[in-house]
This record gives C-alpha cells, structure tokens and sequence, in this order.
C-alpha cells in the first residue's frame, strides 16, 4: 500500500509540472511583451518575465499581498493560463 500511494503522489508531481503549451500562432500576433510587462506591474512585482518553450508569458515575482507567484499567460489574450501562489 505505501508504495502504490508513492506512485501516486509521485505521478501528481510530474503532472503539476507538465510543460504548458499558450499558442502556435507566430509572435508577430502577440502582445507586445515589454508593454504587457508594463501592464502587469499594477498588480505584480516581477523579477523574472519570459517566453517559455510552449510560447506563454511566464511571471516569477510576488503578488499584492507579497505571496510568490509563478504565473503564465496567454501572449495574444493575456488570459492567466495557470498560476501557483506560494
């Protein structure tokens, strides 16, 4: 039984961390990822802003209750895609 619930809990980690996918489409359709930027500093204090491999805005930095925050968007619709507050 513990290593069928170790199997378990190990499968849910891998998935949490899964590679996420936003778009295909070709960035010239995107935000314009400085202003974007920009636009996210109202509510976020940003240390780290980047494409990442599946073609999100991904944010590392804190929200407005000082909580650490890995958030990644949609670069066309600025839709948060998936976020984890620490």
């Amino acid at each position: 039984m513990k290593t069928f619930l170790s199997t378990i809990l190990m499968l849910l980690s891998i998935n949490s961390f899964a590679k996420v996918e936003c778009t295909s489409e070709p960035k010239s359709n995107w935000k314009d990822a400085e202003a974007f930027k920009k636009e996210l500093q109202a509510t976020y204090k940003i240390k780290v802003f980047k494409v990442t491999e599946g073609n999100c805005y991904e944010v590392y930095g804190w929200n407005k209750e000082g909580k650490k925050v890995e958030i990644y968007f949609h670069p066309i619709t600025g839709k948060k895609i998936k976020e984890r507050i620490q």
